[in-house]
């Protein structure tokens, strides 16, 4: 039996390479506020990672149309994008760590809630667009996480089995369907306490000190 190996790394994006959450917040809270409801922190937490059209039902109830569901998630992303193009900033540590898998021969892929077109401003915004061979977004799968379907779509564009595959999360969601792909995960408390992220093979409060050899030691461990 050939065991499984550090192959390729399947990045999320906001709340691991780049710090967004705070435009993605503000966004949502006008959003909602144009329709006379609120939208809190905790309402933030409890959706974060999630596809815009889970969001939405959670907040406004479940008996919007289809068109009210896009239209709404059309203006909260325009909404994002004018608040972030001037803001762009790197998390700690994403940056070097993804060069460093690039110089190992490590294959990337980003697997994401986002639209596409968030998802190429922060990449390109960041200068690190052509460091990944595919990008999944959350249009391209018809569940979002923690269905494994977006990680499991990523591997397959890089050719490489699940398990050989790391996922780097910062959401409950994320790690649960990094799991339930048979992938290994890293999870970085960017936005959520170490304890809700228990069942990532190994959780950090940075990516800082996360070295290739750190990730391709996940495949001498068992998995949860």
């Amino acid at each position: 039996m050939i065991e499984s190996r550090l192959e390729a790394v399947i990045w999320d994006m906001d709340g691991v390479i780049a710090d967004t959450a705070l435009y993605h917040f503000k966004a949502w809270q006008d959003v909602f506020r144009k329709r006379r409801g609120s939208y809190t922190e905790e309402d933030f937490k409890r959706n974060f990672g999630r596809r815009n059209d889970t969001i939405i039902p959670n907040i406004m109830g479940g008996n919007l149309s289809s068109s009210e569901v896009e239209a709404i998630a059309g203006e909260k992303e325009d909404n994002y994008r004018q608040r972030v193009a001037q803001n762009i900033k790197p998390l700690p540590g994403a940056i070097e760590l993804i060069r460093a898998l690039r110089e190992r021969g490590v294959k990337m892929a980003i697997a994401s809630s986002s639209p596409v077109e968030n998802i190429q401003l922060i990449l390109g915004g960041l200068g690190i667009d052509s460091y990944f061979q595919f990008i999944v977004s959350g249009k391209q799968v018809s569940e979002g996480k923690p269905s494994p379907q977006g990680f499991l779509l990523a591997a397959k564009k890089l050719e490489v089995a699940p398990e050989n595959c790391v996922v780097i999360e910062d959401a409950i969601d994320g790690v649960a369907g990094a799991k339930r792909a048979g992938m290994k995960c890293l999870a970085v408390t960017n936005n959520h306490s170490k304890q809700s992220l228990v069942e990532a093979d190994l959780v950090v409060d940075t990516l800082e000190a996360v070295t290739v050899d750190d990730l391709a030691g996940l495949f001498g461990k068992e998995s949860r």
